[in-house]
């Protein structure tokens, strides 16, 4: 069974024709900057991944609520909807590595306080190698259209990710990754940089726990997130 989380980086693989994944968590975030302390609550982070038409496509959809406390103000709200799909590329052979596409976008469905008003589209390419029975290792680069937090105004979002995946034994497995957010055009948003790590538990063929943690390496970013999740599969 191969998921999307608990990693940032989402798999290069898709689902396979007619078969439907649903992948949901928690996640726990802090961040002090000196001057203000925000702690935010992110859940279910639903995503439903379904297998359509042939083996090399799968239809996405996923839906978030956040609950967020800035020094002592509290403010919450179901996170606009997000729509993609996968499309399965290439598989692995030699140094090639397995590839896929993700056309991805976000809809103005949220509440009054989180969502975006607006459409905000993007690409994401995936691709990752199978090293031997012990490691794989993968990356993602994508740019998204954002807006600026303080101004409003729409700028591109890149972020580029590293993972590096181990087998620990059967049904463990472990990660260790890079992230990091590029603002290219914003008034006011700066690049962000995490790394974080975690564990992959599998309950049975089709049932896998996570566990996460990671760390901000630049004042831009949050302090530290902590989470949890379980994934389901259906075929």
């Amino acid at each position: 069974m191969i998921t999307d989380r608990p990693d940032f980086t989402e798999a290069s693989s898709v689902v396979g024709l007619g078969i439907l994944q649903i992948e949901t968590g928690y996640t726990y975030f802090y961040d002090d900057d000196g001057t203000t302390q925000t702690i935010s609550h992110s859940y279910p982070e639903a995503l439903l991944r379904y297998g359509v038409l042939a083996n090399w496509l799968e239809f996405r959809l996923a839906a978030n609520y956040g609950n967020s406390d800035v020094n002592g103000l509290s403010s919450d709200g179901t996170d606009d909807l997000y729509l993609g799909l996968k499309i399965g590329l290439t598989p692995q052979e030699g140094l090639l590595p397995e590839m896929a596409l993700i056309p991805q976008m976000t809809v103005p469905t949220g509440g009054s306080a989180t969502t975006n008003g607006e459409v905000l589209a993007g690409l994401n390419w995936l691709y990752g190698w199978d090293i031997n029975d012990f490691l794989a290792t993968g990356g993602s680069t994508q740019f998204n259209r954002s807006l600026d937090e303080a101004t409003g105004m729409g700028f591109t979002q890149w972020a580029q990710s590293w993972t590096i995946a181990y087998s620990l034994a059967d049904r463990l497995g472990a990660y260790t990754e890079y992230y990091g957010f590029y603002p290219s055009g914003a008034d006011t948003a700066s690049p962000e940089h995490y790394f974080n790590g975690g564990f992959t538990f599998l309950v049975s063929n089709d049932v896998q726990w996570d566990i996460r943690g990671g760390t901000g390496l630049n004042d831009e970013a949050d302090d530290y997130f902590v989470g949890t999740g379980l994934s389901l599969r259906f075929r």
